[in-house]
């Protein structure tokens, strides 16, 4: 017989102790948790032997995505990236001295107006990206397809429902 995970464990031990209040969510939100951490760990080990910071990853991803001509504004990119404009003005800053984008300012230099993606840049986030997704498809193929597309379907319907109850719109650039 198959002992209980911790988080079943957990929900046990709550039941037992208050009895009456609802311990139903702790089966998915302390497992998902447990999860995220496992797979932010492993995405760090991961990225940490590509070279590249989970940051500029996510620009240059961005930029890719956002297809021909790989261009966009700091303004486009804080919010695709679901950050500041500080920080992207840091990532933008960090990425170009590597040669991984180009930036275009005004006249005076003060104002950047867009940020393009370099040869270089290209090359490198796709060699990343496909590292990166190769590895972490390694993480979920002890799953069958089926059991893959279950879990997506349901994985989504419940980051949909969070967006909803919480009242925070969802993007689809925030991520790879």
């Amino acid at each position: 017989m198959q002992q209980p995970d911790t988080a079943a464990q957990i929900q046990q031990a709550w039941q037992r102790e208050l009895p009456g209040v609802p311990t139903g969510s702790i089966g998915i939100i302390t497992r998902i948790w447990r999860g995220a951490k496992l797979l932010s760990d492993e995405r760090r080990r991961t990225l940490s032997r590509l070279g590249i910071d989970r940051a500029t990853l996510d620009l240059l991803s961005v930029l890719r995505r956002s297809g021909v001509p790989y261009r966009l504004t700091t303004s486009e990119l804080a919010a695709r990236s679901l950050v500041s404009a500080g920080a992207i003005t840091q990532r933008v800053a960090r990425a170009e001295a590597a040669g991984f984008v180009e930036v275009s300012r005004t006249a005076s230099g003060a104002r950047t107006t867009g940020v393009t993606l370099t040869a270089e840049g290209h090359r490198w986030v796709d060699r990343s990206v496909t590292e990166l997704l190769t590895a972490e498809e390694d993480l979920v193929e002890h799953l069958s397809p089926d059991e893959l597309a279950e879990l997506a379907r349901l994985l989504e319907s419940f980051l949909t429902g969070l967006h909803v109850r919480l009242g925070v719109p969802d993007t689809p650039e925030a991520g790879h």
